[in-house]
């Protein structure tokens, strides 16, 4: 994450092609970088026990090509598809505390809210939303790596 935080700094040559897509002509290119990103994504994800939107985007980037403002938007489903299935799961196995979840729901949809706000300021602002997301990928990066010594202490 560190890695790919540190390259998102850097400035891009072109602001990526809004107009991507998967489609016959464009498969043979795309598939093979969507899929073995998303592998590589979610063996990170598991392994380190991080939420994959943060590796998501970079490689969504990195793979087609797209714009970072069509990157949030397009991890954004496939996150919302992973959360579904997995809080399912959880729900079925009785493994929630409805409470607890209710109250962070709100305060998510709160948050969502105010983010959207934001990201309408941002996206007019290309550079400034690709430095905010690199500061975070690279922060948590770091919080990731900190625990990770903190624990093998």
């Amino acid at each position: 994450m560190i890695v790919v935080g540190l390259v998102m700094f850097r400035p891009r040559e072109g602001v990526g092609d809004p107009n991507v897509r998967l489609t016959a002509d464009t498969a043979r290119t795309l598939l093979p970088l969507l899929l073995g990103i998303g592998f590589v994504v979610g063996v990170l994800s598991a392994f380190f026990g991080i939420g994959g939107g943060f590796l998501i985007v970079p490689g969504l980037m990195f793979a087609t090509g797209m714009p970072l403002i069509f990157a949030i938007g397009t991890s954004l489903v496939a996150v919302a598809a992973f959360g579904a299935t997995t809080a399912a799961s959880y729900a079925a196995s009785g493994l929630i505390d409805w409470s607890i979840a209710a109250l962070f729901l709100v305060g998510g949809v709160v948050g969502g809210a105010i983010g959207v706000a934001l990201g309408r300021v941002l996206a007019r602002r290309k550079r400034a939303l690709s430095l905010l997301f690199a500061s975070l990928v690279v922060t948590v990066g770091v919080y990731v790596v900190a625990r990770g010594i903190i624990a093998l202490a």
